[in-house]
């Protein structure tokens, strides 16, 4: 039922985890694709192998390595990539860190870096894409948040204070550029089993804690989080504006 044919789509950190089943999906729906990555280019270069086995020849997918700690290098990519497609329909702002911080021993740096790529790298790559929507008066912005940005998460404050402030930039943004026909909306995940989770998921026990602890009794895949960004950037979202669509298992009720 989804068809975003023709549409253009950027994904930031598309490489892995929760970007990379965004990319997968978003082709497999029919859009150009151009996702962003900033260290590993084998993945990047695997996924763009894999998904040209199966793409039409015509629908274009690909990569650009991007450092969304600079701000030079987050406005080339933007500028590349508008040169030659000329707009950008769909952004997923979807690339991010979570890192273990006790809030009386993080250091500056350590809160400064989450909050750097977390929320200001949001803000950057948002703000040169926003101004490409409304020239063309069209847009649809989701933005990869967490329940942790709505609850708090101990021993995450950094983390949660940068997720918590992407949910303010997204309903800010979802009523100041309503009228260029840009929605902007939030995909909350809770616990997904990807490689971002891999350290603590090493601890088998806890792992299953954490599954016990979900109502519908499973850990979220990367593909369970990518279904709802790609309903919120189709025409079936069209009225949805400012949500923060929450996708936890019924762990986390925030309402």
């Amino acid at each position: 039922m989804i068809n975003l044919s023709g549409k253009k789509v950027l994904i930031t950190g598309g490489s892995r985890g929760i970007g990379k089943a965004c990319v997968e999906l978003f082709i497999k729906a029919g859009a150009d694709v151009f996702f962003t990555y900033e260290r590993n280019a084998k993945a990047a270069k695997n996924l763009l192998k894999n998904v040209n086995r199966y793409k039409p020849e015509k629908q274009v997918i690909k990569d650009y390595q991007m450092n969304l700690s600079e701000e030079g290098d987050i406005v080339r990519v933007i500028r590349e990539i508008v040169k030659e497609f000329k707009r950008i329909d769909v952004l997923v702002n979807n690339a991010g860190i979570w890192k273990y911080g006790e809030a009386d021993t993080m250091t500056k740096e350590n809160w400064e870096e989450t909050i750097r790529i977390n929320l200001t790298g949001t803000f950057l790559v948002t703000r040169e894409v926003s101004r490409v929507m409304k020239k063309k008066k069209y847009g649809r912005i989701i933005n990869i948040t967490s329940t942790a940005g709505q609850r708090g998460e101990a021993l995450h404050s950094h983390y949660a204070a940068s997720k918590g402030g992407v949910i303010s930039y997204t309903k800010s943004l979802s009523s100041e550029l309503a009228n260029f026909n840009i929605t902007t909306n939030s995909v909350a995940p809770g616990w997904v089993d990807t490689e971002m989770c891999d350290e603590v998921f090493e601890d088998a026990n806890y792992k299953e804690s954490v599954r016990k602890g979900i109502p519908v009794g499973r850990i979220a895949t990367p593909e369970d989080i990518a279904g709802p960004v790609l309903f919120l950037a189709s025409d079936l979202a069209r009225h949805i504006n400012g949500e923060i669509l929450n996708v936890n298992g019924g762990s986390v009720l925030c309402g």
